[in-house]
């Protein structure tokens, strides 16, 4: 019996086509499903990859297929959604190399190096397979032949991972900069109204800012690598090895007075907070000493 062609169009398109979340949408991050992209210039190869993975999860997340047919329609998807976790790319299409041309775009001009990449081809043989994991940055070179239900489970699962891995260690790089950036902004506003100090963890001076220099007197070459006590007098030093150095050492800030002898021979009296900084087992290795009034 013969089919209905439109039908069969029409079951097809079911099967391939479905619905994408926008790149902007505002489900949470966690809620999206992954993006998985197939580049294969046979449709019979879609429809078939698109079943297989019909009910497959990580972390609870489902997977959203997106299709191309050839390797400059797969630049053109991944260029607008650069959340594509991974991209399944067969090799000949248009051209007898287009998918490792396409794989070459997508670190290189796209500068994509989180999307993992799969090379699926029918083309076999273990110099040839050697020649383009050595040439192109991908992450798997698999036969279709090779390529059952389950070792395709496998491969989408792994490679789903390994991005998720590669986009946490990028998100807290980000996440790091930043910060580092915001630390640096705030310790130049300090720098502009406070004099500054920090010491090791055995109170050697590690860092002193222009103020501080400017206030006791002392060039900063003179002051890096000298103990911290060294700035007050003896009796100072009594107070603050009884009185402040143990709760510092705990972990506690410390605010108060502190009377400074400068090169000159005199003395100030520093109004001064001391804040420990401390390690992932919550151990101080630097403290921070922010000098906020200098009076004679």
């Amino acid at each position: 019996m013969n089919s209905d062609p439109q039908l069969d169009a029409t079951q097809d398109e079911w099967l391939i086509d479905d619905d994408v979340p926008p790149p902007n949408s505002e489900l949470a991050p966690e809620l999206l499903p992954w993006r998985v992209l197939i580049v294969d210039d046979d449709v019979d190869v879609h429809v078939v990859t698109k079943f297989s993975l019909r009910n497959t999860t990580f972390k609870n997340r489902p997977l959203n297929f997106l299709h191309a047919y050839s390797g400059k329609e797969g630049l053109s998807i991944l260029r607008d959604t650069p959340d594509v976790a991974l991209v399944l790319l067969d090799v000949v299409m248009e051209t007898e190399n287009a998918g490792l041309v396409l794989a070459r775009q997508i670190r290189a001009e796209l500068n994509n190096q989180l999307v993992r990449v799969v090379l699926r081809t029918g083309q076999s043989g273990l110099a040839l397979e050697q020649s383009v994991i050595v040439d192109y940055d991908i992450n798997d070179y698999r036969t279709k032949s090779d390529l059952t239900t389950q070792k395709l489970f496998t491969t989408v699962i792994s490679s789903l991972r390994a991005y998720d891995s590669l986009l946490t260690a990028t998100q807290s790089h980000i996440a790091l900069q930043l910060a580092m950036a915001k630390i640096k902004e705030l310790r130049a506003g300090l720098d502009r109204h406070a004099a500054l100090t920090i010491a090791d963890e055995d109170g050697k001076l590690i860092y002193v800012n222009d103020k501080f220099c400017a206030d006791s007197q002392y060039a900063r070459q003179e002051l890096i690598g000298s103990a911290y006590l060294d700035l007050f007098s003896e009796a100072q030093r009594l107070l603050f090895m009884q009185d402040i150095w143990r709760g510092l050492q705990q972990g506690q800030a410390w605010q108060g007075a502190l009377q400074a002898r400068l090169k000159d021979g005199s003395t100030l009296t520093l109004d001064c907070s001391i804040i420990p900084l401390l390690d992932t087992q919550g151990k101080p290795y630097h403290y921070l000493a922010i000098y906020s009034a200098i009076s004679a």
